[in-house]
């Protein structure tokens, strides 16, 4: 299937060369199709995304976490609604992050994302995460004091210090059985203007509207600068950033769902088989189920 042959190259391998301005956020990598065509290919891939959720499930070895980072209006919310749609809610947990509370303020960073991690044979979707705490408080400088970090540890190195540790936690989470894949929606100025527009003229959309988008949207510029220095620190092989082309949502959307595809692909999940003397007490059952068939009482 062509589209979910493309998210390779989108996947940020040799992270030191890149830059964002190289990203057009309305490429489609050449791929021209209409919306019910993407529709369809989409509802494949999630009944494969589907399949491998079962078996990440039964095998119980692995879990997997993906991170959702954009700026506002990027399509977040719907490329997690679209992609996971077919999948099993039980085995899926999706974690908001919104401005930290005064009791997650006083632990250290991560540790609101740490203790939503997924458990064995789930998926933990994490809608923005730590790496906020590289991007906004960096833009935001301000809010680094409401950390109450100690004086002498916020240096002019700080940054660089927290993409390290963050380097460092993915890896452990990696040796320890969690996936982490990473997804930033790259949307362009413009058609983010437009989708403003847009949820300030339906009356359905107005509630997703804020005025401190209107506020963040004038920093433009300084949280281009953060994603860039974020993604060349911290896209790594055992947790790569996928920077995704966001100005078409059915584009976007594809491409998630094949990176999913491809990172749990990876992973070699397979039902546990049953062998020795399980098999034979099964097969045994099945006898017996086989030999009474038919002759119990509908009540």
């Amino acid at each position: 299937m062509k589209p979910f042959k493309l998210v390779r190259k989108l996947r940020i391998d040799r992270p030191k060369k890149f830059r964002l301005a190289d990203v057009d956020p309305a490429d489609c990598a050449g791929f021209d199709i209409e919306k019910d065509v993407a529709k369809a290919i989409l509802a494949e891939g999630t009944k494969r995304l589907a399949e491998l959720q079962e078996r990440l499930y039964a095998q119980d070895r692995w879990a997997v976490l993906a991170m959702f980072q954009a700026m506002d209006a990027a399509g977040k919310d719907g490329a997690i609604k679209h992609v996971m749609s077919g999948v099993n809610p039980q085995g899926v947990e999706v974690t908001a992050f919104k401005a930290p509370s005064s009791h997650e303020l006083d632990h250290d960073f991560m540790w609101r994302s740490a203790v939503r991690l997924p458990e064995r044979g789930r998926i933990g979707i994490h809608n923005r995460s730590y790496y906020e705490e590289v991007l906004v408080v960096r833009v935001h400088r301000e809010l680094l004091e409401r950390q109450r970090l100690p004086p002498k540890l916020v240096t002019k190195h700080i940054w660089q210090e927290r993409f390290e540790d963050i380097a460092a936690f993915e890896r452990y989470l990696g040796r320890n059985g969690i996936k982490v894949v990473k997804f930033f929606l790259h949307v362009s100025r413009e058609e983010q203007r437009r989708r403003f527009l847009d949820r300030l003229e339906e009356p359905a959309k107005r509630w997703k509207f804020s005025m401190a988008d209107v506020v963040e949207r004038k920093l433009w510029d300084r949280y281009m600068e953060a994603y860039d220095d974020m993604i060349r620190h911290t896209s790594t092989a055992d947790a790569p950033w996928y920077v995704i082309p966001a100005d078409n949502k059915w584009f976007a959307r594809l491409m998630v769902a094949a990176a999913l595809i491809d990172t749990m692909e990876q992973l070699d999940l397979q039902y546990p088989k049953v062998e020795g003397a399980a098999l034979r007490e099964m097969m045994e059952v099945r006898q017996a189920l086989l030999a009474g068939e038919g002759s119990g009482r509908r009540r």
